[in-house]
């Protein structure tokens, strides 16, 4: 089994059933599979060879997803690119996945237009919904005439599916490169982890370039024959629209989604009585979230909480619905094939309700890093994932994750690493020294703030440094509050002591 074999059983198995809703566009699994299936031979017709890289920058849209499903089905690698990334972040990921072919929206043609003599490795452009420029394919030109036969193409569940992005200790993202195995397995953890059923109807509002949403909520729902409503841009009271419109079973999110939610004035207007399940991630849901999403979503019976990481696919944990009150802060217990221990600092299991590492392996757990055999070998010593993650497990087996991975920052469901932007803060030829911290936000979980240390004589702005931040590094990634400071709280040995400066960012 392939993952591009899933499409091709839910057409056979539903052929009429709506699959794919993206604005007042509708397609059902048997149009869905017959267009895949001709984009997939198109890149045959070009060329691509097993294993070559197909990466795609585009909202969340039909287009990403038949993408997709074509890169598989030709035998290609997919890798998404996160739409927020500015020119010189999706260059670095275009030409460290080797892509060869590079499928984008019309509201990327600026942006790729000012990097194309940058990407060395891409012999194909191919863009959607625009007028292509000299040496671009328009994507709605290439499926005219092209069959839409299954594409002969042999695969094996150890071939690689996807290289998803994540960034790593050096502030440069790796590339997880995960197999067709890895999305299987997680996708069997998944459905029985959320307990998932036939038929549902969901919004896929995360960005598809991130693991959580292609591999949970999407691809898992074509394996069982739903509805996938592809949400481009979130706006909630679009949102709360379409869930009475289109009667929706699933909703799925970060924290700071459904706060925005909750905080809609006139929200009690909706429908949301179709709504049976609610699962969120990415960050830690209050308690008091919690309730005020039974409340509002009254026939959902409980909160599904996943826990995972782009190298495992993701998923490691989920607390199921009876035990979300239950088990209140709780992640739950490890998926049912897959192991998970708490180690120490020299890998030694420690007992229950001592904080450890959170370590795992099992068939859903990545292959490594995209031609980076030390980061590879150092995420998975001794065999097991190193999540980096601080973690407890109970006498039940459940997890509670105590602290995210070293200076992690969790913004709005964005992993952000203060490396990075310190290292583009650092290239300022006005600041001297700078650190980035999470101070706690109470609508993102927690937002970005910056300690700057000028050069002598220098003269900055808070705004500036914002500003500066933003043309180098995706939006998200910006300060929120920026402090300039004489000099940088260190211990002895020069590591700056960012609990000093969490501490005086909350004050």
């Amino acid at each position: 089994m392939d993952m591009g074999q899933i499409l091709t059983l839910a057409a056979r198995k539903y052929p009429e059933h709506t699959a794919l809703i993206c604005g007042a566009e509708r397609l059902s699994y048997r149009a869905f599979n017959s267009r895949v299936n001709q984009l997939a031979h198109v890149l045959l017709g070009l060329g691509l060879k097993k294993g070559d890289k197909v990466a795609a920058l585009f909202f969340n849209s039909i287009p990403f997803v038949e993408t997709y499903f074509a890169a598989l089905k030709a035998g290609g690698v997919f890798v998404p690119v996160n739409f927020r990334f500015v020119g010189e972040e999706a260059a670095y990921i275009l030409n460290q996945s080797d892509s060869r072919f590079f499928f984008f929206g019309k509201e990327f043609h600026s942006l790729v237009q000012s990097i194309r003599s940058a990407l060395s490795k891409v012999d194909f452009f191919f863009t959607a919904g625009a007028l292509p420029a000299s040496g671009f394919q328009k994507y709605e030109d290439l499926l005219k005439g092209s069959p839409d036969t299954e594409p002969p193409v042999p695969l094996s569940e150890d071939d690689d599916c996807q290289i998803m992005y994540t960034s790593g200790t050096t502030g440069k993202p790796k590339g997880a490169v995960i197999t067709h195995r890895n999305v299987l397995w997680n996708m069997f953890n998944t459905i029985l982890g959320r307990e998932e059923k036939e038929d549902e109807v969901s919004l896929v509002v995360g960005p598809l370039y991130h693991t959580a949403a292609l591999n949970n909520h999407f691809t898992l729902r074509v394996a069982l024959g739903g509805t996938s409503i592809l949400v481009k841009e979130f706006d909630a009271r679009q949102v709360l629209e379409m869930i009475s419109r289109e009667k929706v079973t699933v909703i799925s999110g970060a924290p700071a989604m459904f706060h925005f939610l909750l905080n809609l004035p006139g929200r009690e207007e909706y429908d949301t009585r179709s709504v049976t399940k609610c699962t969120t991630g990415a960050s830690i849901l209050p308690e008091e979230t919690k309730e005020k999403l039974l409340r509002f979503f009254p026939n959902v019976p409980g909160i599904y909480d996943v826990y995972g990481c782009t190298e495992c696919s993701p998923n490691i944990c989920i607390l199921k619905a009876k035990d979300s009150l239950r088990k209140k802060e709780s992640v739950g217990p490890p998926l049912p094939f897959l192991e998970v221990r708490i180690v120490d600092d020299q890998d030694r299991p420690v007992p229950a309700n001592i904080v450890g590492e959170l370590t795992c392996r099992g068939p859903n757990v990545m292959k490594g890093y995209y031609k980076d055999p030390e980061g590879t070998a150092e995420a998975l010593r001794g065999g097991w994932l190193h999540t980096g993650d601080l973690a407890r497990m109970d006498e039940e087996g459940f997890v509670y994750i105590v602290d995210r991975k070293k200076d992690l920052i969790i913004s709005g469901g964005e992993n952000i690493y203060p490396r990075e932007l310190e290292e583009v803060l650092y290239r300022h030829p006005q600041i001297q020294d700078a650190a980035v911290v999470g101070i706690p936000d109470p609508l993102w979980g927690e937002s970005v703030k910056a300690f700057v240390v000028l050069r002598k004589g220098a003269i900055m702005k808070e705004k500036e440094v914002v500003d500066y931040c933003k043309a180098h590094l995706a939006g998200y990634k910006k300060p929120k509050s920026v402090v300039f400071v004489d000099s940088l709280p260190r211990n002895p040995s020069g590591k700056v002591l960012k609990t000093v400066l969490r501490n005086q960012g909350k004050q």
